[in-house]
């Protein structure tokens, strides 16, 4: 990865980060005509996998990309799992103290669920491109 295309990645993964928290933390009206749910799943937590589902490739390739041994790039997926849900408890810990916003634990279940799917599937493609 060339310099240049490392501050993109760490320009894209702050434009990211900054528009989750304002999905998080904005105060939206609620007079939209949103349905429920979608397939029998609320409409919130879908919104919430979608939100977090690229933060482990953002991630990532913000601090240097897949390069090196296979344990590196099992490493660097495994922290930046931990470092989303960090991001996610910590979203879901503010609303908590926002008085037009509420904490869920399930939004947090849906975040972390969008982080592992994500995670494992970017170690599964890495790990498939370092083997050819």
């Amino acid at each position: 990865m060339t310099r240049r295309q490392l501050i993109r990645a760490r320009i894209l993964f702050a434009v990211y980060l900054a528009a989750v928290a304002f999905l998080c933390f904005g105060q939206f009206s609620s007079s939209q005509d949103v349905p429920t749910d979608l397939w029998g799943i609320p409409t919130d937590k879908v919104v919430h996998f979608l939100m977090f589902f690229p933060f482990p490739l953002l991630a990532c390739l913000a601090f240097g990309g897949y390069r090196g041994k296979p344990g590196q790039a099992v490493l660097k997926t495994v922290l930046a799992f931990l470092a989303g849900c960090a991001f996610a408890a910590g979203t879901e810990w503010v609303q908590t103290r926002l008085p037009y916003r509420s904490g869920d634990p399930v939004d947090f279940q849906a975040d972390a669920l969008a982080l592992l799917l994500s995670s494992v599937i970017v170690l599964l493609l890495v790990l498939v491109k370092h083997r050819k």
